[in-house]
């Protein structure tokens, strides 16, 4: 019997991309990639042109299976993963709410890299969060997903300064990053905490800790009407 944790990866942005894009690289022996679960292609630009995801293309070109749901929580897409048997399933920038029944199929349960040092900015928008407070240092978590929004217990976590050295090759109102440069510096830092953390966590050397709910704040959806200027 293979002693690999069959692994399906879930998500949709860049910042997914880059995690994936380590894991597979690094090719932990405790790994096996065995799916890849991503937005459906979308129309961009004036030209509305089908565009298909950065988790998409990295898969394509790495051979990986690749399941495009509407609803990953309706029940034929349930019964897509149960098919592939997932020992664990690591997911990160995907986009879609998961449910109980989808959290209840991996018996290592769906580990989650949230680009905020939790309790701190749950939600769909920390690293935008992060750089309109200003703050000083952000971070990562990896974590075990659960029925709440970014409510799981922790596996491990690691800090990131984001001023003053981010900014000062780009200097710009308040010395802040832009969300491109900050996203891909939390990425790289999500990839080798999850790479650090994987093997610890699959031997029983890791105990996820319950979150401090009590001191959780939340982001928001980010609009385009929140990026106005007030002249």
């Amino acid at each position: 019997m293979s002693s690999k944790t069959r692994t399906i990866l879930i998500g949709t942005s860049d910042f997914a991309e880059k995690i994936f894009s380590h894991l597979k690289e690094v090719r932990l022996p405790s790994i096996e990639i065995i799916g890849v679960v991503t937005a459906v292609d979308k129309p961009v630009g004036r030209k509305q042109v089908l565009a298909q995801s950065p988790v998409k293309a990295w898969a394509k070109k790495n051979g990986l299976p690749i399941l495009q749901p509407e609803n990953i929580n309706n029940s034929e897409s349930i019964e897509q993963i149960k098919n592939l048997k997932p020992n664990l399933i690591i997911l990160t920038a995907y986009g879609q709410i998961i449910s109980k029944d989808l959290l209840d199929i991996p018996a290592r349960g769906i580990i989650n890299i949230h680009p905020s040092l939790l309790p701190k900015y749950r939600g769909a928008s920390p690293i935008q969060t992060a750089i309109l407070n200003g703050d000083q240092e952000t971070g990562v978590t990896v974590m075990l997903m659960d029925e709440k929004m970014d409510h799981g217990e922790i596996i491990s976590n690691s800090q990131f300064v984001v001023s003053p050295g981010l900014a000062k090759a780009k200097p710009r109102a308040g010395n802040k990053p832009d969300y491109q440069e900050l996203s891909d510096k939390l990425a790289d830092l999500g990839a080798d905490l999850l790479l650090k953390t994987l093997p610890d966590y699959l031997s029983g050397g890791i105990k996820p800790v319950a979150q401090n709910h009590s001191q959780a704040t939340f982001t928001k959806i980010i609009k385009k009407e929140d990026g106005q200027i007030d002249w």
